[in-house]
This record gives C-alpha cells, structure tokens and sequence, in this order.
C-alpha cells in the first residue's frame, strides 16, 4: 500500500515541515559526495550507537561520535534514497496538518522530541547493539501518533497495485495508522526474540515515536479548530 494524501488540506503554507524536508535532503546530498569508508564513519561518528550511549566505554573504543547529541544528529541522516523518500513522503503526508494545528515553532519542537523519546526507546531495547541507527522515522512516527489522534476521521487516498494495474482505495485515517501501529509492534517483538531476521529496521523507535506523538500532542496543540474536508469531486489521484 502506497499512501498518495489525505483528505484534508492545509490552511496555512507548513513552512517548519518543509524546513525539515530541506535540511534532510541537503545533509543526504552531502552523503552522496562521500566515498563508502566516510560514509560509514559519518554513520557510526553520528549515528545512535545504543553500546557506546549506554556503556561509554564499550564496544566501540576510538569512535568519537557526539555522545548524547546523536539522538538529534542521527535524524538528519539516510541510508539510501529509499529509506529518505519514504520517510520525506510520510512527513509531507501528515505534517503539514499536524503543524497547522500547533505551529511552526511548537511543531519543531514536538518533532525533535518524538525523536528524542523514539532514540530513548531504542535504545533500552537494543541496549547491547554497536551498529549506528539512522532515519527521521522515530519523529516521524510522533507526527503519525499526533495526526491519529488530531484527525482520526480523515481518509488516506491509498494505491494498491494490483498486477501492475493502479488501485486506488480511501482508507479511514485511524484504521490506516493503527494497522501501521501494528505491524511495528509485532516486527519490534518478533526482533527481540530473532534480531538476526529482523535486524535493519529501528521497529521499537517507531513504536516508541508513534506513542511518544499520542501524549506530546497534549502539550503542544493550539486549538481544536474546524479543518475542511475534500468533496470527492475535488479528488483527482495524479
């Protein structure tokens, strides 16, 4: 399923959710002109090393990296174009609304804290790994958790493909988030009991995110305003 929009237009331009947009793709641009042994450097140097945070004099001696600032640098960093489109595509997808609801200011600071929590929680439960994790997923996670909650009865305009023929399908917001939900907590518990089959994806970071989201949204809303709906006549899925 490849989510295309929602049904709710923005109100006002989400200047903060495009900002992180252009900082993600800049730091990537700059990661596409380093030769693979820096590139792995950068990862593990700014990356969220769960051993080296949580026993300092661990796994990994002789590796910088920027101690406790990793859970703010590694937000900024891809490991390829897919992992950045799709996390870029969710954050278009769901910021622009959840900004309009708190504002520019409030909703960087909610998303740098969704992260923050999504880095703590992956921490604790993968609290032996030496391998650098990366991706803007755990804030973005937050933003999908504040989104479920601020617009439960919005629809996901979905493609489905189908023997390479488009479907498109309107899925109820609150459904389409909460099976997402889902499928992060069973993969997240599979992986604590054979990380080797479902090692490579930060699974707990989205959960924690995702609930981080649902209760920092409390705190940072401005308002419960009106937001109008799309007709279906106003729907055209190219």
């Amino acid at each position: 399923m490849i989510p295309l929009r929602d049904t709710i237009p923005h109100r006002r331009p989400p200047l903060m959710t495009w900002a992180i947009i252009l900082a993600n793709a800049l730091v990537f641009a700059y990661e596409l002109s380093l030769p693979p042994r820096a590139l792995q450097a950068l990862f593990f140097e700014f990356g969220i090393v769960p051993s080296r945070l949580l026993r300092p004099q661990g796994l990994l001696p002789g590796v910088p990296g920027p101690g406790y600032l990793s859970f703010l640098t590694s937000m900024f960093l891809h490991g390829g174009w897919a992992h950045i489109i799709g996390n870029m595509w969710f954050l278009h997808l769901f910021g622009d609304n959840v900004e309009d609801r708190m504002g520019h200011l409030r909703f960087l600071l909610f998303y740098l804290l969704s992260g923050l929590l999504a880095g703590i929680i992956h921490c604790w439960t993968n609290a032996h790994s030496a391998l650098p994790t990366i991706g803007a997923s755990g804030s973005i996670a937050g933003v999908m958790g504040a989104y479920l909650v601020l617009y439960p009865h919005s629809r996901i305009i979905t493609l489905v493909p189908v023997l390479f023929y488009p479907v498109f399908f309107e899925i109820p917001a609150f459904l389409f988030l909460f099976f997402w939900f889902l499928t992060q907590l069973m993969n997240g518990s599979l992986a604590l009991v054979s990380r080797e089959a479902f090692a490579g994806i930060a699974w707990w970071a989205h959960v924690g995110g995702f609930l981080a989201g649902i209760v920092l949204q409390l705190f940072f809303v401005r308002s419960r305003g009106y937001h109008r709906y799309y007709f279906e006549t106003e729907f055209d899925p190219w």
